[in-house]
C-alpha cells in the first residue's frame, strides 16, 4: 500500500497523519498531535514556528519508522498569516497570529487608499481585518526597517514545505486568502500591491494545487507536494458530494466556512455586500464561501476550563448541553469581543446581560447557547448564499471536526431546513493525502478523489426534526 504523510496544521492543534491507499480506500493513522504553540510577548501574539518545526520532525520520524517506503509529504495550514524572509531566506521575525491586535483599524484605513469595491473587484476576497493585506500594512507602519529588508514572504504551510526541502512557492489556494491575488488570473494583483506600495517581487511564484516542489533534504526519495496548502481547500476537495442535487459545503472547525464550488469567481456587488469570498480550490475551481466564527468560542471556553482544572469528557459536555433548556436568543458571533483570546465565558455572560438573553454560567447552558447560535449563523449564511446565487441548496455537507458534533449537525439541519450529511471529520487531512496520491499517479484511471472519499468514510445523515428549529 503506497503511503503518504499529511501535516495538518490548525490554529488550535496540529497533527501528523499517515495515509495508506488500498484499492479505493485511504486508511489514516494519526502519528502525532500537538497544541499549536503561541508566544505572547509585549502585547503581541506570535506563532512559535521553531516549536512547530520540532513537532513536524517528530511526526516525520514516526512516519518513516512506520512507512520506510513513504512516497510523499505535504503541509497544510490556516490562511492569511506569513513569514517574512530576508535576502538569505532567513525569517526576519516570528509570524504574527492573525488575532494580534495590531491590525485594528487597518482595513478601514486601506479603503481610503483603494476603495473596497475596487479591492473586491480585483481579489474577490471577503473583507476581514485579519487578511494578509492589512497585516502587511501594519508591517509598513510599525516595523519599516523589517518591511524594507523583506525579500520574500511565505504563507504558513508554504513556509514549512520550503523548510522541509521544497521550493519557495505560494500554492494557489493559500495565496488566495491574502486579498493580494487576482481572482481571475490567479496571479499576484499588481493593482492592489502597487496601490499600497508593496513590492511585487517580495512574493514567491504562485503554483497550482498538487505541484511537486522538491524532495526531503535527508530523504530524497520522498517527494514534497504543495497539495492544497490551505486547509479549507483540502476539506472542500474531500467533500463527498455525488449526484445532481444542489449542494453546499460547511467546513466546520475553529472557523465555519460555508459555500459552494464554482468554475469561476463571482465578483458582483451583491456578493461583496453579503460578505462572500472567492478563494482558489483544486483544479482551478473557486470556493465561493463566507467565513463565519465556528467552534472558536467553545474552544476558548474549553481552554479556560482545562486551565482551571475542570474535569469532564467531551461526551459529558455535550450531554450537559443537550439537557439544558433552549436559549432565549442567539449570540451575534460577529461581535468583536468574541474574536480575541481571553475569558470567553465572561464575555458571553456579559453579552447576554447587555442584550436581555438569560445565560446561566453553568457549562451545559453555555455550550448550548454557543451551538444554537452557530446553527443559526449557518442558517443565515446559507440563506444569503442562496439569495446571491439565485438557487436553493438541497444538501449541506458538514466536513471537519464539527461533523463529529451530533448536536451541532442536528441543530444546523433544523435551522437550515435541509438535509445535512456529516463527514468526513478528517476532511482536511484526507483531502491532503488524496491530492498527494493523485499527484504521484496512484489513483486508478476514472477514480476521482471524491470517489475515494466516499469509499473511505462513514457518513451520517441528519434531517430537519419536526420540533421547532433552534
Amino acid at each position: 500500500m503506497p503511503a503518504y504523510l499529511a501535516f495538518d496544521l490548525g490554529a488550535s492543534s496540529g497533527r501528523a497523519i499517515l495515509g495508506r491507499l488500498e484499492a479505493h480506500r485511504m486508511h489514516m493513522d494519526e502519528l502525532h498531535r500537538f497544541t499549536t504553540p503561541i508566544i505572547e510577548e509585549e502585547g503581541h501574539l506570535y506563532w512559535d514556528v521553531d516549536a512547530i518545526w520540532r513537532h513536524l520532525q517528530t511526526g516525520l520520524c514516526k512516519a518513516l519508522d512506520a512507512a520506510p517506503d513513504l512516497r510523499s509529504v505535504s503541509v497544510n495550514s490556516w490562511g492569511v498569516d506569513y513569514v517574512p524572509l530576508d535576502a538569505e531566506g532567513r525569517p526576519l521575525r516570528r509570524p504574527f497570529v492573525y488575532r494580534d491586535p495590531r491590525v485594528k483599524g487597518r482595513m478601514e484605513a486601506a479603503w481610503e487608499v483603494l476603495p473596497a469595491p475596487a479591492i473586491y473587484a480585483a481579489t474577490g476576497i471577503q473583507f476581514m481585518p485579519i487578511n494578509t493585506l492589512y497585516q502587511i500594512l501594519a508591517d509598513q507602519e510599525e516595523e519599516p526597517e523589517r518591511f524594507a529588508a523583506t525579500r520574500n514572504r511565505l504563507m504558513m504551510a508554504d513556509y514549512f514545505n520550503h523548510r522541509l526541502g521544497g521550493r519557495a512557492v505560494a500554492e494557489v489556494s493559500l495565496a488566495s486568502t491574502s486579498q493580494l491575488m487576482d481572482a481571475r488570473t490567479q496571479t499576484w494583483s499588481t493593482e492592489v500591491l502597487k496601490a499600497f506600495g508593496i513590492p511585487v517581487d517580495t512574493w514567491p511564484p504562485i503554483v497550482p494545487s498538487g505541484t511537486r516542489i522538491g524532495t526531503l533534504r535527508e530523504h530524497p526519495a520522498v517527494t514534497i507536494i504543495a497539495s492544497c496548502s490551505h486547509d479549507t481547500a483540502d476539506a472542500v476537495a474531500a467533500t463527498p458530494a455525488a449526484g445532481t442535487r444542489p449542494w453546499a459545503y460547511l467546513s466546520c472547525g475553529t472557523w465555519s466556512l460555508l459555500g459552494v464550488e464554482r468554475a469561476e469567481p463571482l465578483l458582483s456587488e451583491a456578493a461583496r455586500r453579503a460578505g462572500f469570498t472567492n478563494e482558489a480550490g483544486l483544479d482551478g475551481t473557486i470556493r465561493f464561501l463566507k467565513n463565519i466564527t465556528g467552534l472558536w468560542m467553545l474552544q476558548e471556553c474549553e481552554r479556560a476550563w482545562r486551565e482551571r482544572g475542570d474535569a469532564y469528557t467531551y461526551d459529558e459536555l455535550m450531554a450537559e448541553a443537550e439537557a439544558a433548556p433552549p436559549t432565549g436568543g442567539p449570540l451575534d458571533l460577529t461581535d468583536p469581543r468574541f474574536a480575541a483570546r481571553g475569558d470567553m465565558q465572561a464575555r458571553i455572560v456579559a453579552y447576554g446581560r447587555e442584550h436581555g438573553i438569560p445565560i446561566p454560567e453553568e457549562r451545559g447552558p453555555l455550550v448550548r447557547t454557543i451551538l444554537e447560535s452557530l446553527a443559526r449563523a449557518h442558517r443565515d449564511t446559507l440563506r444569503d448564499l442562496e439569495a446571491v446565487l439565485g438557487t436553493s441548496i438541497d444538501v449541506l455537507h458538514i466536513v471537519g471536526g464539527g461533523a463529529r458534533n451530533r448536536l451541532l449537525c442536528q441543530w444546523t439541519a433544523d435551522a437550515c431546513g435541509c438535509e445535512v450529511v456529516a463527514g468526513p471529520a478528517e476532511a482536511t487531512a484526507l483531502g491532503n493525502l488524496l491530492i498527494q496520491a493523485r499527484t504521484m499517479g496512484d489513483l486508478d484511471d476514472g477514480v476521482s478523489i471524491r470517489d475515494v472519499v466516499r469509499h473511505s468514510t462513514d457518513l451520517v445523515t441528519y434531517r430537519p426534526s419536526p420540533r421547532a428549529a433552534p
